[in-house]
């Protein structure tokens, strides 16, 4: 019979064991390792049951063990040491209280996915764990976050496979009692609520939950409340789910509902309010919205309030493909906002203008969460170098007449939370050789450019921890392996086969990620008889470990895995290579800590960063990946091994992996293996121990999240911070207002004549070191010289005379305006490079209130015919 109505039944914990409690709340629990074996101790079996989940542990544990426990001295030490030291964690200084004045109060933490932890599933892939590493590094530095996400009731889907293979979806409902979060209260203990307007007179309610992440709280709003219609409760139901409306919903109630929360959560707390407000990537860039609104209650107008949220606004952006964006439809954008909607205080149109994709190649009937992200914030980045690059050329629409080097999207290349990721046995390892608080403070707050330490590891010791590791890895793929079999209908006598698959002895090859088109899954089956070569080699075999899921939407995706897995069914491979369904942070923390070698190849440049090999690199596994994301900035034969790439223009898609998979067999059968297998005269691989010690030295420190939070609090939070004090209410209506009017009045800026002072200026050939005078003649129009800046661009050019490289130099107004109103700069020009050179001259508007010249996109150059001597010199 099914039960009519749900409860949970929390235990009673003894006086003694109250500190287990707040032990199991704080998700610190999940990447500090003598909390999890405090846990362990409890109840071993009911741990490996619970699946490491302290929640679900202390909810099965008998009343007779706690009993036990309550009368154990030596538990009840290592419990108040556990206690104590969590303690110490979340209130002590750390890295942010030891810097120096003017960093943020705090920073509010945007993003429609969190991987924390397996125990709370609310993350599809690479950006839900960078969301939740973004956080526990934070914590581990004792920055100042707010996180602000959903909480989803049946989070992502759980994925199995039919009999042939195919995926299949599987939702469980989360009940947020069982989950490691707390309701958010208000003082007299009801829950607290955000609400939305939506058409038609309907409401949108959202409760507050509190996930605890060491330092950090985390909002998670959730729909599911009784004062919602069915329709309403539903919003928050599954992670990038339902139609185009739900999404749009899903998005504001993020957005706008998040502010509000955190508004609610300071306003309960005392914590200070945020100073700098970051999304990451577009789903919530509704946010800026709802704080626009704020101060046009407080008296300014919407262009003021424009400026003074950009100020404090940072946004990531972590998609190279249009596609990757959410667009929706104008019409259903308009219809939720305004009178008898959201936001009614602001006009629609306004709304509209800034996610309208107003630029050559763009749908001005679709609405871009991106470039409305991109127009909130006066800071932007990337997430890896090469992505910062990607990230200029697609969205340089929004500033025309500038090169794309020059837009100003940067970058910050990601970072993984070492202590999430590392195991246990690399831990201890490290411990031995520089202590405990030492290696624990590399991992987490890091620092140095080198792990060198790392040299005083012996071979030996190196190999026996990379074995270690495969064997474990063996043995969780069998069960995984068993598992799945029997979902798919396999009965036990049918699977003995299992107990053969994998070999602690053979080089063992990861590959595991979502499985969109671009990140290949199926590469490696281009020439399915020399993978089966590679598979069975005599002396030198491969054997290789899968997971991925495809969205569910994805056919194509759907269809590749089948692919895959129809050919690891295959009885004479299938004991070197395993599709292993429902990845996700437990399975994949094991496939990291156990693989020889991490494989990606994706269709570069559309990785942005794909940070599963930088956790495989922190294990000791060496990375052979496509020059693309991170791999691209960090790669290093010492380390590992670069694919090459066919991505000529004019290289069709078949024909570039049919390319590179050869290519890809070809360093696995030359390089790869035959570097595993060869021995030294110690009867070790020794050039093979040497990359996995060059990976751990050189490699290790620059792939930690906290070098890349450091990274965000030092280039992007404290400039915004600082950005965000400037523009108060005054300050930001003088910059609205001057905006306004350079807007208003560039069409009236030109440059009339440009000529230099130097008898070189008019020959092709000058010398090196040669300074030429540059005098040009400019109209402002209604401006003034406070309002621009001429500039003097200069540089190498290439065979169209495009100037790479530029430097620029700023020319001064050389007195008056003459009778026609025209002003004339003068400068110096060095020709400090050898080659072909050439300048040209450019005017762009100044304020002191500008995050970058490139700002307002405006931008006025001479016509063909206003230089003296054509401005290209040392042709």
């Amino acid at each position: 019979m099914k039960a009519i109505r749900r409860f949970t039944v929390r235990p009673v914990l003894p006086e003694q064991l109250r500190p287990l409690s707040e032990l199991a709340r704080n998700l610190r629990w999940s990447w500090h390792a003598e909390t999890r074996d405090l846990f362990q101790s409890v109840d071993p079996e009911h741990w490996a049951t619970s699946e490491g989940d302290p929640v679900r542990l202390l909810g099965s544990v008998s009343p007779a063990r706690l009993a036990e426990l309550a009368g154990d001295r030596r538990f009840l030490r290592r419990l108040t040491a556990a206690s104590d030291d969590l303690h110490d964690y979340v209130t002590g200084d750390r890295w942010y209280q030891a810097q120096s004045a003017g960093l943020p109060a705090a920073i509010a933490y945007f993003s429609p996915e969190f991987g924390i932890t397996a125990a709370l599933p609310q993350y599809s892939g690479g950006l839900g764990i960078l969301a939740g590493d973004h956080l526990k590094a934070a914590s581990d530095l004792g920055v100042p976050l707010i996180g602000v996400g959903l909480l989803y009731r049946h989070g992502y889907f759980r994925q199995t496979l039919s009999r042939d293979g195919w995926q299949q979806e599987h939702y469980p409902v989360l009940d947020p009692h069982e989950l490691p979060v707390t309701l958010l209260e208000e003082a007299d203990g009801t829950p607290a609520q955000v609400s939305l307007a939506l058409p038609g007179g309907k409401a949108l309610h959202a409760r507050i939950w509190i996930a605890q992440v060491g330092r950090i709280p985390l909002l998670m709003l959730d729909s599911d409340v009784e004062e919602n219609a069915l329709g309403e409760r539903q919003v928050t139901d599954r992670l990038y789910g339902g139609g185009s409306e739900h999404r749009l919903l899903q998005e504001m109630l993020l957005g706008i509902g998040g502010v509000r929360a955190v508004r609610t959560y300071c306003r309960l707390t005392g914590h200070p309010e945020p100073e700098v407000f970051h999304t990451n990537e577009g789903h919530a860039g509704f946010l800026g919205l709802e704080r626009i609104a704020e101060l046009c209650e407080q008296g300014l107008d919407f262009d003021a309030g424009l400026e003074a949220v950009r100020a404090g606004t940072v946004f990531t952006t972590h998609t190279p493909v249009p596609a990757g964006i959410d667009r929706f439809d104008r019409e259903l954008v308009a219809q939720h906002f305004g009178p008898g909607a959201e936001l009614p205080g602001i006009d629609v149109g306004r709304i509209l203008q800034l996610g309208m994709e107003t630029y050559p190649g763009g749908e001005p009937n679709l609405f871009n969460m991106a470039v409305m992200g991109l127009r909130l914030a006066q800071r932007a980045n990337g997430v890896s170098l090469l992505h910062g690059r990607v990230s200029r050329e697609m969205f340089s629409g929004l500033w025309p007449g500038f090169d794309p080097a020059e837009v100003p999207i940067t970058s910050v290349t990601n970072g993984v939370h070492a202590p999430t990721w590392v195991a246990p046995e690399v831990f201890r390892l490290g411990a031995r050789q520089i202590g405990v608080q030492r290696t624990e403070d590399a991992l987490s707050v890091g620092g140095s450019e080198r792990w060198d330490a790392v040299a005083d590891i012996p071979d030996q010791d190196v190999w026996e921890l990379r074995r270690d590791l495969r064997e474990q890895l063996v043995v969780e793929v069998r069960r995984r392996l068993r598992a799945s079999w029997r979902q798919r209908g396999a009965g036990t006598a049918e699977l003995g086969w299992i107990d053969g698959v994998l070999d602690p002895e053979v080089l063992t090859i990861g590959f595991a990620r979502r499985v969109p088109s671009y990140k290949r899954l199926t590469l490696m089956l281009r020439d399915r008889d020399r993978l089966m070569d590679l598979l069975l080699h005599p002396e030198r075999p491969i054997q290789i470990v899968v997971a991925g899921k495809a969205h569910p939407a994805d056919d194509g995706g759907k269809r590749l895995i089948q692919e895959l897995v129809r050919f690891s069914d295959d009885p004479r491979v299938r004991h070197r290579i395993v599709f292993l369904p429902d990845y996700g942070m437990a399975m994949a923390q094991k496939l990291y800590h156990g693989c020889d070698v991490w494989l990606n190849n994706p269709l570069r440049p559309l990785e942005a960063c794909g940070t599963s090999g930088m956790k495989a690199a922190l294990n000791g596994c060496l990375n052979l990946s496509v020059l693309d994301g991170w791999w691209d900035e960090w790669f290093q034969p010492d380390f590992g091994w670069a694919i090459p790439t066919a991505d000529g223009v004019s290289t069709d898609s078949d024909h570039r992996d049919d390319v590179e998979a050869a290519a890809l067999y070809d360093l696995l059968e030359q390089r790869v293996a035959p570097r595993f297998y060869e021995r030294g005269r110690g009867g070790l691989p020794d050039r093979w121990i040497q990359m996995v010690r060059q990976t751990l030295t050189l490699l290790g420190p620059k792939v930690l999240a906290g070098r890349m939070v450091r990274e965000y609090v030092e280039r992007l939070y404290t400039p915004a911070a600082h950005a965000h004090r400037a523009l108060g209410p005054d300050a930001a209506r003088e910059l609205a207002a001057w905006k306004g009017r350079v807007r208003g009045a560039w069409h009236e800026v030109t440059v009339d004549h440009v000529e230099t002072s130097a008898p070189a200026a008019t020959s092709a050939v000058a010398q090196l070191g040669t300074t030429l005078g540059l005098r040009v003649r400019v109209g402002l129009g209604g401006l003034g010289p406070d309002d621009v800046e001429v500039q003097a661009v200069s540089g190498r050019v290439d065979e169209e005379d495009r100037i790479t490289d530029a430097t620029t130099v700023a020319l001064k107004p050389a007195g008056a305006p003459d009778p026609d109103g025209r002003w004339v700069y003068e400068g110096p020009l060095s020709l400090d490079r050898t080659g072909p050179y050439g300048y040209t001259v450019r005017i762009l508007p100044s304020h002191r209130l500008l995050a970058s010249s490139a700002e307002l996109g405006l931008v006025a150059v001479p016509p063909r015919d206003a230089a003296e001597g054509g401005g290209v010199l040392l042709r």
